[in-house]
């Protein structure tokens, strides 16, 4: 029998309150229900803390559209995001730069792999419906 590998809870790293927060401004802003908003924030804290953990490391991760939704409506409620980076980003605040067009170049796809490396579990769906048209961070830089 192998050894059970702990899985990252993004529930638990946001916090209950902050979680049910972000969830309701996700539904109050998009066409989407409490269980789409649940699975997309998921992923969102996933991909921003394994941002934050992989900085300086040249692996230019980028999430699709679908995803992204949830990164900017956390990023958009600025005090929660700024204590999230005070927490998990060594206290400094990591800016959200992106690039105006799309690259296609497998960043969406890699960027999950990496987001799994860091123990958390990947909801497959959501990064592949954005694995063709990919990811709006500039080429040789990390846009978080």
């Amino acid at each position: 029998m192998g050894t059970a590998v702990a899985v990252r809870d993004p529930k638990e790293i946001l916090g209950e309150a902050v979680w049910d927060r972000e969830v309701k401004l996700l539904v109050r802003d998009n066409l989407m229900d409490t269980v789409m908003a649940g699975r997309l924030l998921g992923q969102a804290v996933a991909y921003l803390v394994t941002a934050m953990e992989t900085m300086g490391q040249g692996l230019e991760l980028g999430c699709g559209e679908l995803v992204d939704t949830a990164v900017h409506a956390l990023i958009l409620d600025t005090a929660n995001y700024a204590e999230f980076c005070n927490k998990y980003n060594h206290g400094k605040f990591l800016h959200h730069i992106p690039e105006i067009e799309r690259k296609a170049d497998g960043t969406v796809m890699r960027t999950a792999a990496v987001v799994e490396k860091h123990g958390f579990e990947v909801d497959w769906p959501l990064w592949e419906r954005d694995a063709s048209t990919c990811s709006p961070c500039t080429q040789g830089t990390s846009c978080h």
